[in-house]
């Protein structure tokens, strides 16, 4: 189990990686005039984002595998594990968002200013903290 628990978060910790990452690059990309530039951001952005669709999947594989295979999060107390998949959903629909977000900028329909995806990169950075805490302190 804890070769599957390792895996698990080496997967985890590189898809967030990109979750931080990504909204960073759209910040620049906001705030580019030079078409040069725009062009080497744009490539950057759209190979994480193709890193992380690849990344994304053997994190949830192995998360499966804890809570399926090894039942981790069943029985009485479990309360912690709803929220925590819960929020795993909510980080799923933030990946997807950042690949349309992605997709407007590659075609120049990008409608946000710097500072809203300045904003835009803090919620996984939110996500991160509260899943911790329920996992290590399984406060329900």
């Amino acid at each position: 189990m804890l070769w599957v628990k390792s895996l698990h978060l080496i997967f985890v910790i590189s898809w967030f990686a990109g979750l931080f990452y990504l909204p960073r690059i759209f910040v620049n990309l906001a705030m580019e005039s030079d078409g040069a530039a725009t062009t080497r951001l744009l490539m950057m952005a759209q190979k994480l984002y193709r890193f992380m669709n690849i990344l994304v999947i053997p994190a949830l594989a192995f998360g499966l595998w804890l809570w399926l295979g090894y039942g981790i999060g069943r029985g009485e107390g479990n309360g912690w594990l709803h929220a925590k998949l819960a929020l795993v959903v909510v980080l799923l629909g933030y990946h997807h968002a950042c690949g349309s977000l992605l997709k407007k900028f590659a075609h120049g329909r990008n409608t946000h200013s710097h500072q809203w995806y300045r904003w835009f990169n803090e919620i996984p950075t939110l996500i991160l903290v509260a899943i911790v805490l329920l996992v290590v302190v399984k406060p329900f």
